[in-house]
């Protein structure tokens, strides 16, 4: 089986991507699915999370928006939160691997989005970039609920710069020229790796 990493900045389309590879029939495991699972009504990390940002809890689940307001712009909260996500993150997609082996699929994805950030791409055979211009990056991320400047500024300050990633990454899927394009770019790619034909 070939584990495929699927990353990108913020707003560059890396969602969109994901659900594309889908319809085409091709496992995805996302990060951030898994994140707001374990955070919602009994959610893994729920107790551990309330416990370490009590003003983010109530009713049983973690209130996200509350949670991102508390640690964004808190660098060693953010890092005391990532301890207690990353390994149960990390475990449910050690489970996805290996239920995806058991049934033989030919092709997975780990869609992660700090992939290169955290040293995830080592658990990968290829790596693919969703990118964007920068101007159509900010403008699809400011257009989002309760986002803004700062919050903006934040993130981008953990993320490694597109132009970094570009270089690493074995395949670079545009986003910004639309969908039909990006759609026949991962369609590409799938079309190669199913055929045997590595980066």
């Amino acid at each position: 089986m070939i584990v495929l990493g699927l990353t990108g900045g913020i707003g560059m389309g890396k969602s969109t991507a994901a659900h594309m590879l889908r319809t085409m029939r091709v496992p995805v495991h996302d990060a951030d699915r898994t994140v707001h699972r374990l955070l919602g009504k009994g959610g893994k990390a729920v107790a551990e999370v309330a416990r370490a940002f009590p003003e983010a809890a109530g009713d049983g689940v973690i209130d996200r928006a509350a949670l991102g307001r508390r640690v964004f712009a808190d660098p060693p909260a953010l890092t005391r939160l990532e301890r207690i996500l990353h390994p149960l993150v990390a475990a449910d997609e050690r489970r996805f691997l290996k239920a995806m082996r058991q049934r033989r699929v030919p092709l997975a994805v780990l869609d992660v989005p700090l992939l290169f950030e955290t040293g995830a791409q080592r658990r990968c055979d290829a790596v693919i970039l969703v990118t964007a211009p920068a101007f159509i990056q900010r403008t699809r991320v400011l257009a989002r609920p309760a986002m803004s400047e700062t919050i903006l500024a934040t993130v981008l300050a953990r993320q490694l710069p597109d132009r970094v990633k570009r270089r690493h990454a074995d395949f670079v899927v545009p986003s910004g020229l639309g969908r039909a394009v990006t759609f026949r770019a991962l369609r590409r790619v799938v079309r190669d790796l199913r055929g045997g034909r590595r980066p």
